[in-house]
């Protein structure tokens, strides 16, 4: 049978106070319908249904695939109507999974235990969770055999119902020619006038069916996001979870809940983060890396005994073996660092090539550049590399040293060995193991006077 994923995701999210729609709000950096659709997606279903609705352009432009099949819900007249706008998308023999957009952090595995509990004499089964304060959830009810019988939303529940800690969290799994036969009687007589998605589940019991339920392993899994308070709680508690499966890892963490990982990490043994790291994309990092406090790492990867000092920023670069990085460095995309590597405090490198042993301890920049082994930089230096519309590069050979506060006006190339003196301009190939220089006359004109305040 075809696994048919239908997320309703149309709610216009009043309270997060927002132009952007609620399911396009971030968590950890990705949408929570993000979410939603890469941990369900581990199921491989055959199809996807999004029912949208409030700024569905927007959610159309950012989800924008051809394996999703996109459904209106002009109207919000309640659950089981969004579901209802998924009909001409749902066959008989599908198995049908109802999810909700702002609902992100539901695990692959409690969805498929989910999933394991319908079968042709058992065509529903919800994710039900207890409570300690069940307020605004729908109460599950159970017979004397504690079989389901019905859910009762909280605007509808009587005194003892509402006492009831076991709650529906919106997520089920329902055989498709039953859920068509059941949406056609759903009817809207509530205390909202709305069509109510949970009254299929006395439709099955009336139908001698027995509802089945799954659990997930922790309340985190089916919480749902309405407002900017909410969804900051979640977040945190996304964020602890990923600590400590770091921790778990061997990872060494100066305190867990200022750590922020925005994509996913790949660690080796004795890696040690400070406070405040975010970590986003793809990112790797080898045994005994060291990141300091306040570093921003996206889509690097870190050799072993490399260290990352604090408040450096590192996006989409490659970084050798035993590497010193930082203070307040910058590397950009395309650098790409050898072994033993140092690049020091307020110094910024893009597209750069950087061979083993070679610094760039302070102040400079070094962009569009190939640098060998063994270079010395000396501070303030700066490879201009753009002319106003053209970029070019750099040639730095092995053991070169580079006077401060000199500028290497690309395309240029610095040959091997080869010695530029403090305060030059270098606008042509400087030849190996020659020192190079270029500068003004020095002059002092005497009987100056120091400007005075008027």
């Amino acid at each position: 049978m075809n696994l048919n994923l239908v997320i309703l995701a149309a709610g216009k999210g009043t309270r997060m106070r927002s132009k952007l729609p609620k399911v396009l709000q971030p968590l950890a950096a990705k949408p929570l319908l993000g979410h939603v659709l890469d941990r369900a997606g581990q199921l491989n279903p055959a199809k996807i249904t999004l029912v949208v609705g409030h700024g569905s352009d927007q959610v159309k432009q950012v989800f924008n695939s051809p394996a999703i099949r996109w459904v209106e819900q002009t109207e919000q007249l309640g659950t089981g109507h969004a579901v209802q706008q998924a009909l001409p998308c749902i066959e008989g023999d599908d198995r049908v999974l109802i999810l909700y957009g702002d609902v992100p952090l539901t695990r692959p595995e409690t969805l498929e235990d989910l999933l394991s509990q319908i079968d042709a004499k058992h065509p529903l089964a919800l994710l039900t969770i207890n409570l300690e304060d069940p307020t605004g959830y729908g109460r599950i009810l159970r017979d004397k055999h504690h079989c389901v019988t019905a859910i009762v939303e909280q605007k509808d529940a009587n005194a003892d119902q509402l006492k009831v800690n076991e709650v529906n969290t919106g997520i089920m799994a329902v055989q498709g020619q039953q859920l068509q036969a059941w949406l056609s009687r759903l009817q809207n007589n509530n205390a909202q006038g709305e069509y109510y998605l949970t009254d299929i589940i006395a439709m099955a019991v009336d139908d001698g069916f027995q509802v089945r339920t799954a659990s997930p392993s922790s309340e985190m899994e089916v919480l749902g996001v309405n407002n900017k308070a909410q969804l900051q709680d979640l977040e945190r508690q996304f964020q602890r979870q990923q600590a400590q499966t770091l921790m778990e890892q061997g990872v060494t963490l100066l305190d867990a809940n200022r750590l922020d990982i925005r994509g996913e990490i790949e660690v080796g043994m004795d890696v040690e983060l400070d406070v405040g790291v975010i970590i986003e994309g793809q990112v790797k990092l080898g045994d005994g890396v060291k990141v300091g406090a306040y570093c921003v790492l996206k889509d690097v990867e870190i050799a072993s005994g490399t260290i990352i000092k604090p408040f450096s920023h590192l996006d989409s670069a490659k970084l050798g073996q035993n590497c010193n990085i930082g203070p307040y460095a910058r590397i950009r995309p395309g650098t790409n660092l050898s072994d033993k590597v140092n690049i020091g405090n307020f110094v910024e490198l893009k597209n750069a090539q950087v061979g083993v042993g070679s610094k760039v301890n302070h102040l400079s920049y070094v962009g569009d550049t190939n640098m060998g082994s063994d270079v010395n930089i000396g501070a303030g230096t700066i490879t201009c590399n753009y002319d106003g519309v053209n970029k070019y590069k750099t040639i730095i050979g092995n053991n070169v040293f580079v006077g401060s506060d000199s500028q290497l006006i690309a395309p240029v190339t610095i040959e091997d060995g080869a010695t530029i003196g403090a305060g030059s301009t270098i606008t042509k190939t400087a030849p190996a193991n020659e020192l190079t220089l270029s500068r003004a006359k020095q002059l002092t004109l005497k009987g100056w006077q120091k400007p005075v305040k008027k």
